[in-house]
């Protein structure tokens, strides 16, 4: 992700589905390295702006990223006092007011780097999702104009793409078009037997679907697995087989599914009306 700034990397975030901290310094007193109301936002893996640098920007963006693993939309005000205790000797201190948003970002997985996903991927980097376009092939990987792709699609090597099932984040979909039936076999036996997974899709005709079916089925796999098995995915109801048809009927099929009412949102709401409160409630003390 690029950004000259705190506040293009909030806009970036938003984008993305990318979740970060907002860092504030709400007051400070004596010699501190930044002025009240200097911000900084921290991702999992990248920093924007500074509030100063040195100890208590690392402790601070430490601190952030512990915030981050809770996964919760919240906030939090610390107290810093800029002591040696920080390896610092500016002698002053500040209040720090941290401001969490967890995004619940969908993570994606697109097995199969062939004329649909390439057509497909274009549209979903669009959407706030987290994508994870994987193939074998590696002389296929090596055709695509990877300075082309959004910062939101990460393109992964694997001999074997099943393997790969169990390094998915939890509630990961997963989408299935590989250039070969048997590894389409083995991708969605690896995703059925993993309950984390979401969502299973796979490109294909009815007969392929129905083969695959009565393979799970001769395999003693549960019905109720083999109902998770979504295929032909897509939006069946809009017609045509050019890969940017099919692809635009995948797409309309997450997007639906995006757009289904999660109970994260209730959640959000109440985290920001915790805010209005922590706003009212918060009385400036004498730092020290």
């Amino acid at each position: 992700m690029k950004a000259n700034s705190w506040f293009d990397a909030v806009y970036q975030c938003q984008q993305q589905g990318k979740s970060y901290v907002l860092v504030t310094l709400l007051a400070t007193a004596g010699s501190t390295p930044r002025d009240g109301g200097t911000k900084m936002l921290v991702c999992d893996d990248c920093t924007y702006d500074t509030i100063g640098g040195g100890h208590l920007e690392f402790e601070i963006t430490k601190q952030a990223r512990q915030l981050l693993l809770e996964d919760q939309t919240k906030q939090k005000v610390e107290h810093y006092p800029l002591s040696s205790k920080l390896g610092q000797c500016c002698g002053g201190a500040t209040n720090v007011l941290f401001e969490v948003f967890t995004q619940h970002t969908q993570h994606i997985a697109i097995y199969g780097a062939g004329h649909v996903s390439r057509a497909l991927v274009p549209i979903l980097s669009q959407l706030p999702l987290q994508i994870r376009w994987i193939d074998n092939r590696q002389t296929l990987l090596d055709e695509i104009d990877h300075q082309a792709l959004s910062s939101n699609v990460k393109l992964q090597y694997a001999e074997h793409p099943e393997d790969t099932l169990n390094t998915l984040p939890t509630s990961s979909w997963v989408m299935i078009m590989t250039h070969n039936h048997q590894l389409d076999f083995d991708i969605v036996e690896a995703a059925l037997g993993n309950q984390a997974i979401s969502f299973v899709g796979m490109i294909g005709s009815e007969t392929k679907a129905r083969r695959f079916v009565t393979r799970l089925t001769h395999r003693d796999w549960p019905t109720a697995d083999i109902k998770r098995l979504i295929s032909p995915v897509g939006m069946l109801d809009i017609p045509g087989k050019q890969p940017i048809e099919v692809a635009v009927s995948m797409a309309a099929q997450i997007i639906q599914k995006l757009n289904t009412k999660s109970p994260s949102v209730d959640a959000d709401k109440q985290a920001w009306r915790d805010n209005k409160l922590l706003f009212k409630s918060l009385v400036a003390e004498p730092l020290k």
